[in-house]
């Protein structure tokens, strides 16, 4: 660049082609700005999008810290207080509200209750269970098995959504766009030229193409919709459950990825306390409630009316799983000696 400014100086006045020295300064100004827009719009983009990964990896750290003061023997509200004073970011900023909750004199299941951003609906719940059965280091595997499935499930609506939010939303228009203002004229100009007759639906199309956007403008709401309750967590979870509480119950129920893991959160909560010898009427009830879905809450409570009319539970629970092979396992746990876990 510098070569070139050079050789083309003319009178003393540097140029490069026809721009003087002070719109060189501009342009590069204007590029650096561009630029730094670009990096900060990558940046808000990442933030965004990997804060769904980041409340796993904080509520997997939470439930790390847990098993750890479990197994040693340690008070939870006294570990998780110490770990809080020395002043450590990477457990979240919720974690330190949670430990100043704590130090007023809360108990830990209170002091969550005050801060319900900090884990997953259905991780407290399960921790729940666990604080009810008085065994919590039998619920934390289940935990983090649910947890390990969320990332799963986080990583594919990632890519999704960056593809559809960032390269066909904006594409498909231009796209239609172009056809409906250069390509579908000249169909109509060769038409003509040849003296072919044009189908009425063809003859449409040519009138009407830009109407093809139609569709794009609809769904886009909607996918912006989704990437709001993928960025927004619990709190805008919880928002829309409380307003469409009916509807969205029942998506998740008749969405077959939705259902299976309320299916399986259920099932390994079943099978610990049915382990820890818990009654079986309460065990149901409390595996239904640890999947923090009022749907499979109702599901329980009418399989629970089954067996006061003579049903087996294992019979009653086919509301759970109309597949059976629920049904099917729990039978031969019933039956066996591993315990219900293993099956």
């Amino acid at each position: 660049m510098f070569a070139m400014i050079l050789a083309s100086s003319r009178s003393g006045n540097l140029l490069l082609g026809d721009a003087s020295v002070p719109e060189l300064i501009l342009l590069t100004l204007v590029w650096l700005l561009f630029s730094l827009l670009l990096c900060g719009l990558a940046w808000v983009v990442y933030f965004l999008f990997s804060l769904p990964l980041r409340r796993l990896e904080r509520a997997r750290l939470f439930l790390d810290l847990m098993g750890a003061a479990l197994k040693s023997g340690r008070n939870l509200e006294q570990t998780i207080v110490a770990i809080s004073q020395t002043r450590e970011s990477s457990v979240g900023v919720r974690f330190h509200l949670l430990a100043a909750h704590l130090e007023q004199g809360l108990r830990l299941f209170d002091a969550l209750d005050k801060v319900p951003q900090l884990l997953p609906p259905n991780i407290s719940a399960m921790l729940r269970v666990g604080q009810k059965t008085g065994d919590l280091t039998r619920v934390i595997p289940a935990c983090r098995q649910a947890l390990d499935g969320g990332a799963s499930q986080i990583w594919g609506a990632t890519n999704y959504l960056v593809v559809l939010m960032f390269v066909v939303l904006p594409a498909i228009p231009l796209v239609l766009g172009m056809m409906a203002t250069a390509i579908f004229p000249k169909f109509r100009e060769i038409f003509h030229d040849m003296g072919v007759a044009t189908p009425p639906l063809t003859l449409w199309l040519f009138d009407h193409g830009k109407l093809l956007m139609l569709p794009i403008f609809v769904a886009a709401p909607l996918v912006y919709l989704g990437a709001l309750l993928y960025v927004g967590g619990p709190r805008v979870t919880n928002f829309f459950d409380r307003w469409l509480g009916p509807i969205n119950t029942w998506l998740q129920w008749h969405l077959p990825w939705k259902r299976k893991r309320l299916q399986r959160n259920f099932s390994a909560m079943l099978a610990i306390l049915l382990d820890a010898e818990v009654p079986e009427a309460e065990a149901v009830e409390l595996a239904a409630e640890s999947t923090a879905n009022r749907g499979m809450e109702q599901r329980a409570e009418k399989a629970l009316e089954e067996p006061s009319r003579g049903a087996a539970l294992t019979e009653a629970l086919s509301r759970i799983d109309e597949a059976g092979e629920f049904r099917w396992r729990l039978t031969n746990a019933s039956h066996g000696q591993r315990g219900f876990g293993a099956a």
